[in-house]
C-alpha cells in the first residue's frame, strides 16, 4: 500500500452504536436502524474517495445476533475497505466472533503507513459500563512499547473522559485511569476515538484528540443529567492521520429531516 501512496496521510472512517437486529425492519427508539446504517454508508461512498481503514467502534447489534453481524458485514463490505471491529456492551461477544472467524476484523493492531491503529475491548458481558481487561491492557502496553517511529491512535468503545452528560458518565470506562497511566508514557499516541455516547466530542488532554462519534442511529442529548435523545442525525466521522503525527476530522451527518425518533420510548 505504501508505494501507492500519494497523499501525506492515510483515511480512517469510523463508523459506530449501529445497534441492528436480527429483524430488517425493528426500530430502536422509533428508528430503523437497519435504514440509517444503510444511509450513513451511502453518504460515505460518495464524499470518500479513499478509505484506507474502516474503524467499527462497537454496538455493532442491539440484540446480539447472528443475522445482525452478518448483514453488518455485507453492508460495511461494500465500501471496499479493510477494516476492525471492536464489542460494545449490546454486542455479544461469541457471535461476534463467530461471523468475524477466517476475517482479521478482530486484529488489535493494525500498522497503516506511519500510523499504529490500536483497538481494545472494553465490553464487561452482562454489563452496560466498560472495563479494560488485563489481557487488554497487556496488548496496549506491547503495541506501544514496539511501535518504534510511528505515530498511534487507540479505538475503544466506552468513553475514557467525562462527557458532562451524568448519566452516560456512570457507565464509560470504569479503570480509564489504567489507560491514561499507559498511554501517558508514549507520547506517539496522539488520539484516542469511542463510541457509546452517541454523540461527538472532541477534547485535547495531555497532548491527546479524545473524541466521540454520532452514532449511525439515534443520538443522546449532550450535556444532559439524565437519558435522553435528540433530534441530531445520524452520522459518522472521518480522519486524516497525517505522516507527521498531526489529525484532522470532520463529523458528517444525514439530513436530520429524514429521521425521526420517538421520545416516549425509553427502549435502549
Amino acid at each position: 500500500m505504501d508505494a501507492l501512496k500519494t497523499t501525506p496521510y492515510v483515511t480512517v472512517v469510523q463508523l459506530t452504536d449501529s445497534h441492528l437486529f436480527a429483524g430488517l425492519h425493528d426500530r430502536l427508539m422509533g428508528m430503523q436502524t437497519d435504514h440509517s446504517l444503510e444511509q450513513v454508508i451511502e453518504l460515505i461512498a460518495t464524499e470518500q474517495a479513499q478509505i484506507d481503514l474502516l474503524m467499527c467502534t462497537g454496538d455493532i447489534s442491539q440484540d446480539g445476533s447472528i443475522a445482525s453481524y452478518q448483514r453488518f458485514a455485507q453492508k460495511v463490505g461494500r465500501l471496499g475497505a479493510p477494516m476492525r471491529w471492536l464489542a460494545g456492551n449490546h454486542d455479544e461477544r461469541l457471535a461476534l466472533q463467530q461471523v468475524c472467524a477466517h476475517t482479521d476484523r478482530l486484529e488489535p493492531v493494525y500498522d497503516l503507513g506511519a500510523w499504529r491503529i490500536v483497538v481494545l475491548d472494553s465490553s464487561v458481558p452482562e454489563h452496560v459500563y466498560g472495563q479494560l481487561a488485563q489481557d487488554q491492557l497487556a496488548i496496549l502496553q506491547q503495541a506501544l512499547s514496539r511501535a518504534g517511529e510511528r505515530h498511534v491512535l487507540i479505538a475503544v468503545h466506552h468513553h475514557p473522559l467525562p462527557i458532562k452528560s451524568l448519566w452516560m458518565d456512570k457507565i464509560g470506562l470504569r479503570n480509564a485511569d489504567q489507560l491514561l497511566s499507559i498511554i501517558s508514557r508514549y507520547p506517539q499516541v496522539k488520539a484516542v476515538i469511542c463510541g457509546h455516547v452517541h454523540q461527538e466530542f472532541d477534547q485535547q488532554l495531555h497532548g491527546v484528540r479524545w473524541l466521540a462519534t454520532p452514532s449511525t442511529c439515534m443520538q443522546f442529548t449532550p450535556y444532559s443529567a439524565d437519558f435522553a435523545v435528540d433530534d441530531s442525525a445520524p452520522g459518522y466521522r472521518c480522519l486524516r492521520l497525517y505522516d507527521d503525527g498531526q489529525v484532522q476530522t470532520t463529523v458528517s451527518r444525514l439530513d436530520a429531516r429524514a429521521f425521526a425518533v420517538d421520545h416516549s420510548d425509553q427502549g435502549y
